[in-house]
């Protein structure tokens, strides 16, 4: 006598921490670079340089990098640099040890840059980390059983996903963009600003594939007499495949994305003239691919001429309950900061997403949080100068989540899908954004599986108690199942005394048990 096993592959998240880290610097503008009159736009970006788990610790090293874009002390023309600050923490994260891979994420809820003189800045940013530990476990389930001795047993079918594939990849792109004919040519890129959006990944066999639009903007200095800040503005389509080894059609991805490396260039079109902003932006990839199946496993057996015990282990399985999405939609009205710098023309608008909580709450997931707008626009008051503008809109939604429970587990990415912003007058904005959040929710439930089984002679002096011939008579809740594993008999012989087409029963029904075969 033998189970039949199948291993069900999980994760889990086994530890979690948190931490947030103050970084403040100031930095002087190098001598190549011009005089600073106005901070225009800042932008920042955290390099990771080393995540080592240690004994319940994990250290975290790496650098905030700000890029900053500043008016000049000449009309009309911007500047920009970077300013690095170095960072080393320490964070206490029960439950670790030497080796683990610690998944880290993080977020910069607060960057500010000041102007102290025309020859210095003052940089500092609140940078908050979450670190996971996540455990990848096989459990070994009985599934089937062989046996040449009587046995009796049943099956349950449990809806389970299972962690097919875990891994992190990159997705390289290309794309060159020709500016249009009534631009100047290219003497240098002051600044730029490359976004991604609608991006949709889609499960194939041995491959994922990966579609959606970048939007790239850049700032330049024009050629020859045309040495003032220019602009230009442009959208594409994407698309690509993920070479993916185990991936198959129908499983489900869930895969976080952003911006790493991003090498911009400008290169000559076919006239030979500089024309061509030439963008190489790496995306990387956390890939986690998962698999829906009705499991049938066994979930009791009791022998007839043997004492069978079936021995179990209680394991935590994961359902799908929802992967969906929702959009939030914004619209406001919102004042310039400056307004003795009144607006005459809009350049270009970027958002960031800033979630302030996100938790379960009765049929959904409750979002709070900020959309940050920076816009550039020319000022109006005759000095054709470059100005910004930088507005926090709050918003709350709920993504609909029908069932779900406070002990669910799920999964959030957010992007901005949508900014559009126009000007009502020149001093005050129209901004429309649609916000949107795809989830992915699993249910979670503690299982007891059958893992093994202990066999054994019965136990004579306690089957000689038990009559040779009874008729029971049912209560509330009981099966088949249950009058036969107490008195060592089979149910297909119960059925056939009984005269049972199927093995329902009713409390109050009399079961006549007649040991021995029949």
């Amino acid at each position: 006598m033998e189970l039949v096993k199948k291993k069900i592959h999980m994760d889990r998240i086994s530890s979690r921490a948190g931490t947030q880290v103050v970084l403040e610097e100031d930095v002087n503008i190098s001598d190549n670079k011009p005089d600073a009159s106005y901070l225009l736009n800042s932008k920042g970006e955290i390099i990771m340089e080393e995540i080592r788990a240690g004994e319940n610790v994990v250290n975290l090293r790496g650098r905030l990098v700000v890029s900053i874009l500043y008016l000049t002390d000449m009309e009309g023309t911007c500047a920009s640099m970077e300013a690095v600050i170095p960072f080393e923490e320490r964070v206490n994260m029960e439950g670790v040890s030497n080796g683990d891979i610690i998944l880290t994420d993080w977020t910069i809820e607060d960057l500010t840059v000041g102007l102290i003189n025309s020859r210095k800045l003052s940089a500092q940013a609140v940078v908050s980390f979450g670190l996971e530990l996540e455990e990848h476990i096989e459990q070994d389930t009985a599934v089937d059983i062989y046996h040449d001795e009587p046995v009796e047993y049943r099956k349950r079918v449990y809806p389970v996903v299972q962690l097919v594939l875990q891994k992190k990849d990159i997705f390289r792109l290309k794309e060159e963009m020709e500016l249009s004919g009534n631009l100047p040519n290219v003497f240098q890129t002051i600044w730029h600003h490359i976004t991604f959006d609608h991006v949709e990944f889609k499960a194939l066999e041995e491959k994922l594939s990966i579609q959606g639009e970048m939007k790239a903007f850049f700032l330049y200095e024009g050629e020859g007499d045309n040495d003032r800040t220019l602009w230009y503005e442009n959208t594409v389509p994407f698309s690509g495949i993920i070479e993916c080894h185990g991936c198959r059609e129908n499983m489900i991805p869930d895969i976080r994305y952003s911006l790493g490396q991003c090498n911009v260039e400008v290169r000559q079109d076919f006239d030979g003239e500089e024309r061509v902003f030439c963008v190489e932006p790496v995306l990387d990839l956390d890939i986690h691919l998962y698999e829906e199946e009705n499991m049938e496993v066994l979930s009791d057996i009791y022998g007839v001429d043997k004492e069978i015990e079936a021995l179990t282990t209680e394991v935590q399985l994961k359902s799908l309950l929802l992967s969906g999405s929702g959009k939030c939609k914004i619209a406001e009205h919102a004042k310039i900061q400056n307004p003795e710098m009144p607006m005459y023309q809009l350049l270009h608008s970027e958002g960031e997403i800033q979630i302030e909580e996100q938790a379960i709450v009765e049929n959904g997931i409750a979002i709070t949080g900020t959309l940050c707008v920076v816009t550039l626009y020319l000022c109006g008051n005759g000095t054709k100068s470059i100005y910004s503008t930088k507005n926090v809109i709050p918003f709350q939604y709920v993504i609909e989540a029908e069932n779900i429970t406070p002990t669910s587990i799920f999964k959030l990415h957010y992007s901005i899908e949508q900014l559009t912003v126009t000007m009502l007058d020149n001093d005050e904005l129209d901004v429309k954004a649609a916000l949107q959040f795809k989830v992915i929710v699993f249910a979670v439930r503690k299982s007891n599986l059958i893992t093994d089984m202990k066999v054994e002679e019965l136990d004579m002096n306690k089957l000689s108690e038990l009559p040779g011939m009874v008729i029971y008579i049912a209560g509330q809740g009981d099966t088949l199942w249950d009058i036969g594993k107490r008195y060592y008999v089979p149910i297909a012989q119960l059925k056939e005394v009984n005269e049972l087409v199927t093995e329902e029963i009713n409390a109050g029904d009399k079961i006549l048990v007649v040991k021995g075969s029949v």
